[in-house]
């Protein structure tokens, strides 16, 4: 070795013992249960080395996978501080998710109580059934700059009370402690604290590396409907698998879903880097199996599309505010259409059932106003206000939105038909590729960056710059007749020669019983009319009440339907109807129902091809070699 002059070896040895400090002690929380009847929780945070200055604690403002703001801080309440001895330390509200700790010394304990009664993907529940905890519903964090890259622990108290387990991806520390390298990491980390049931397999990469699958559902099924539907569930990871070659690296080695089901609960699907938090409505599993595994599909493909395969709008996540991203009809919509196509390739779904799935997503892109007048991209901007976000206002969501989910869904769908068409590629060859250069390497896309990678796989940049340019930036719609006939599938008019007029039993209401001590009759929108519709055409919206069709009296959506059946497109229908402004006349003038079906050549009586039933077949049939 040779030797260091004498200021250098100072310096040298200077730098060593900076980098031996010892990290500071974890961040520690502990949760417990003292009156979870009344759905409340108990909550200490203690910090060992509190930041010098100003501690500035919050409650977050938004949630993974979620991209609306949400006010979590409105269920905090008895917020205190402490001196490591007990001494009250003086806290500032500075706002309703915000507090503030001026004076202290190196450690703080700050308390409060958490009231969680609301069971999702979002939000927070407690009962003497479950604890169910999104984090981000459930921790006040130390907001100062450095405290993220911390270590946190979390110990969950009272669990032989109630009889619970905990399922969760944090580490296992030992007894009920489990930890989180950083506060990112906690934060994504929904823990399921309840009497659930467990199936559990291992799946093995090409590699030959081994991870385990759980599947943690808390419900009213016994252990063997668990069981058979884990190897339902289980069908599903190995077709998703197969789609990108492999598995992601799950930490420690684990995926876990954690499933709630009961009638109370919000349905919901929230994806997790190496879990995924699922609720559902129903009475319990059994019975009800393929219409919960659309909700594992569609969750499961998030590990790649979304927590590896990455937006770089939303690296890192805020949760002070809204996350704003131009991608999620990618990261969302293009999981939706392989969510059901899945279930299709496992043998969950016919290409009949499957077929009406397609339907949806053409109609959506099709028949919708929103489609019709911003992109895939501006949709995508959208979901800081429509993504479960909460509001009491009206909104004209009907005739300004349309869903990033099946908007991206259908795009998908043309993409894949397209690359099967015209370059003997699919889709899978496409999210493969990404995966592979996005993904597995967790380097965050930008739209530009998936042209590029499409203008890779094609060799064929020109295809790649016109298809974002016209189908995602723009607004202009695939020819998915055309491209359906290829896989022998026909596009037609759902209700041929069948008078539309623009609205669904969820846009009116009957007032005769409503009101009828005041003489009031006549059906009310509650809703917005469709733009480009006949009755938007007359000029009737939200808050008119028709009062007569054709000189029939209207009291209710059965009276005024009669009126429409009885006519053709093309026929038009004299009414009367009220607002603020006084009584009106309007001439409403019927069309066809623009809304689309596919089935299969065979279902309408036609014989598919050869290279048509091949081409479906390699579409919609299992990848599992």
């Amino acid at each position: 070795m040779k030797k260091l002059p004498l200021m250098l070896a100072y310096a040298a040895l200077s730098i060593c013992a900076a980098f031996a400090q010892p990290a500071p002690k974890p961040i520690y929380y502990t949760v417990s249960f003292l009156n979870a009847a009344h759905h409340e929780a108990e909550i200490t945070l203690t910090i060992p080395k509190a930041p010098t200055g100003i501690i500035d604690l919050r409650m977050s403002r938004s949630s993974p996978g979620r991209y609306a703001t949400h006010e979590f801080g409105k269920n905090v309440y008895n917020v205190k501080a402490f001196d490591p001895d007990g001494t009250p330390l003086l806290i500032n509200q500075v706002e309703g998710d915000h507090y503030e700790i001026a004076e202290h010394g190196e450690a703080v304990k700050v308390s409060y109580t958490l009231f969680a009664n609301w069971t999702d993907g979002t939000y927070a529940s407690v009962d003497a059934s479950h604890a169910h905890l999104n984090m981000p519903a459930v921790f006040l964090f130390i907001n100062n700059l450095g405290q993220e890259k911390r270590e946190i622990r979390v110990e969950f108290n009272d669990l032989d009370k109630y009889g619970w387990k905990v399922a969760s991806q944090l580490k296992h520390e030992g007894v009920n402690v489990y930890s989180a390298p950083n506060f990112q990491y906690l934060m994504d980390s929904p823990t399921e604290l309840s009497a659930y049931k467990t199936s559990s397999w291992e799946v093995a990469n090409p590699d030959g590396k081994k991870q385990k699958i759980n599947l943690t559902i808390h419900s009213a099924d016994d252990q063997s409907t668990i069981d058979a539907f884990g190897k339902m569930v289980q069908k599903v990871t190995l077709e998703e698998q197969a789609v990108f070659g492999e598995l992601p690296a799950y930490d420690y080695g684990q995926y876990t879903f954690l499933e709630d089901i009961y009638p109370s609960n919000s349905g919901d699907g929230m994806e997790h880097r190496n879990s995924t938090c699922i609720v559902d409505a129903s009475e319990k599993v059994a019975g009800n199996e393929i219409g919960l595994l659309g909700t594992f599909s569609h969750e499961f493909f998030h590990a790649w599309n979304v927590e590896r395969i990455r937006p770089k709008t939303l690296e890192p996540f805020n949760f002070t505010h809204a996350n704003i991203s131009n991608e999620l009809w990618f990261a969302e919509g293009f999981t939706q259409y392989y969510g059901e196509l899945i279930l299709t390739r496992a043998g969950f779904y016919t290409s009949d059932e499957y077929t009406r799935v397609v339907g949806g997503l053409v109609n959506a892109i099709l028949n919708t106003p929103g489609a019709a007048k911003y992109s895939a991209v501006e949709m995508s901007r959208k979901a800081v206000f429509t993504d479960a976000g909460v509001s009491i206002d009206p909104n004209n969501y009907l005739n300004n939105f349309t869903s990033y989910y099946t908007y991206g869904g259908a795009i998908a769908l043309a993409l894949d038909l397209k690359l099967r068409s015209d370059f003997n590629l699919t889709l899978d060859d496409y999210m493969r590729a990404v995966w592979l250069e996005r993904g597995k390497k967790m380097k965050p896309y930008t739209v530009a960056d998936l042209q590029d990678e499409l203008a890779k796989l094609t060799k064929d940049a020109k295809f790649a710059t016109d298809f974002f340019k016209r189908f995602v930036n723009g607004t202009d719609k695939n020819d998915y007749n055309a491209l359906l006939v290829k896989a022998g599938l026909i596009m037609r008019k759902a209700q041929p020669g069948k008078a539309w007029i623009g609205l669904s039993s969820a846009s009116i209401r009957g007032r005769s019983g409503q009101v009828q001590a005041t003489g009031s009759t006549g059906l009310t929108l509650i809703g917005n009319s469709l733009m480009g519709s006949p009755i938007y055409n007359a000029g009737i919206d939200a808050g008119d009440v028709i009062l007569t069709a054709d000189g029939k009296k209207i009291t209710d959506p059965a009276s005024f339907n009669q009126v429409i059946n009885n006519k053709k497109p093309g026929d038009k229908v004299q009414v009367t109807y009220r607002n603020r402004a006084g009584d009106h006349e309007a001439t409403i003038t019927l069309t066809e129902n623009p809304a689309f079906e596919i089935i299969t050549f065979e279902k309408a009586g036609m014989q598919p091809n050869a290279a048509q039933l091949a081409f479906r077949n390699n579409w919609l049939s299992s990848k599992i070699k």
